[in-house]
Order: C-alpha cells, then sequence, then structure tokens
C-alpha cells in the first residue's frame, strides 16, 4: 500500500480535550483525502478546545460525543463502530485518557470505544511535560504498550503553558505517516 492510500480503511478517531485537539482536524483531513472513512469520537471535554462541526465536515459522518445522545433510544452504534474500524488512533490522547485506557475506565463514549476495539491501537499523547513525566502516567505507557498500542510522540517542544519539554503532540504528519506504516500490512476489515 503507498502512502497515497487509505482506500477502503475504516479509521476511528478519537479525540480527547487537550488544546492539541485542533491538530487533530488537519490529521482527519490527510487520513479523508488518502481515501480513508474516518469517523470521530470525541469527549465532552474536547468540545471545549474543537467543536463537532469541524469534524463532521471534514469527515462527511456524524461526529460521536455522548454514550446517550438520544436517551430514548438505547443504540449501540459505539459498539458497531469498533466492529468496522481497521485501526482506532486517540489524537490526542490526555493523561486523563491514557489513565483510563491503561486501567479499564469506560465512562464516556471514547474510553468504551477504547475498550471494545479488538483491533489496532495508535495513540499520540499530548499533555504538559510534568505530567508526561509523572510516574503514573509512565506506568500507564507501559501497561498500554505490553496491550499492544503503538505510540507516537509526544514531541518536545514549547508546550501550550509557555514551558518547554516532552508533551508537545507529534504533528500530523508524523501521526499519518505511522498510520500508513500499521495499514501497510493489513487487509481492510470490510474486505475479509
Amino acid at each position: 500500500m503507498s502512502e497515497a492510500s487509505l482506500k477502503s480503511f475504516e479509521i476511528l478517531l478519537g479525540v480527547s480535550g487537550g488544546i492539541a485537539a485542533y491538530k487533530a482536524a488537519e490529521l482527519t483531513s490527510q487520513l479523508v483525502q488518502a481515501g480513508a472513512g474516518v469517523t470521530v469520537a470525541m469527549t465532552p471535554h474536547a468540545l471545549h478546545f474543537v467543536g463537532k462541526l469541524t469534524f463532521g465536515a471534514l469527515t462527511g459522518r456524524e461526529v460521536c460525543v455522548d454514550l446517550f445522545e438520544q436517551p430514548e433510544i438505547y443504540d449501540t452504534r459505539h459498539i458497531e463502530a469498533t466492529c468496522q474500524a481497521d485501526l482506532l488512533v486517540v489524537a490526542p490522547a490526555t493523561a486523563n485518557f491514557l489513565a483510563k485506557a491503561a486501567t479499564g475506565i469506560s465512562d464516556d463514549l471514547l474510553s468504551t470505544l477504547f475498550i471494545a476495539h479488538d483491533g489496532l491501537k495508535l495513540i499520540a499523547p499530548a499533555m504538559n511535560h510534568r505530567m508526561w513525566a509523572a510516574a503514573a502516567t509512565r506506568r500507564n505507557v507501559a501497561t498500554l504498550k505490553e496491550d499492544g498500542c503503538v505510540f507516537v510522540g509526544p514531541e518536545e517542544g514549547t508546550l501550550a503553558c509557555r514551558e518547554t519539554g516532552p508533551g508537545r503532540l507529534a504533528e500530523p504528519e508524523q501521526i499519518a505517516k505511522a498510520i500508513f506504516s500499521l495499514l501497510s500490512e493489513q487487509r481492510p476489515r470490510s474486505q475479509e
């Protein structure tokens, strides 16, 4: 598979609540332009940084935020989305998300999707450098790596807090390159 094509692949993109969420829009655009079907799931906190309309316009699909958007209807789309996805990507992944994912907490849509997805998972962390260096975060990352998750970044540089250190979200191009690499030896689930 060339880097120019992700045709027939389905990617579930999780966006957690950090300032780097705006970079997820650029990643989404790159993936869609490469031919992937992209479904975006956001945490409620992510909505403080970028709106659903942005991702809906880029993907042409409904953006999911809440497990119970229509409380009068029991809906299992969140589980169905994980069955169709060839890859689940979380970018940015906050320290909070990493803690949930490592311990199996599924108390919102994104953490539920993460635990339900039985395929490839790629995580692109973004947070303050002290949060990244914290012992709890290091343990959570080690656990997720043991569970088979692939990590991209974080990068070192100037952070939103105007301090410098590791914690910047990897650039969208770097995340996209890792996605191409992961999927290059896979067949889309739709073709199995």
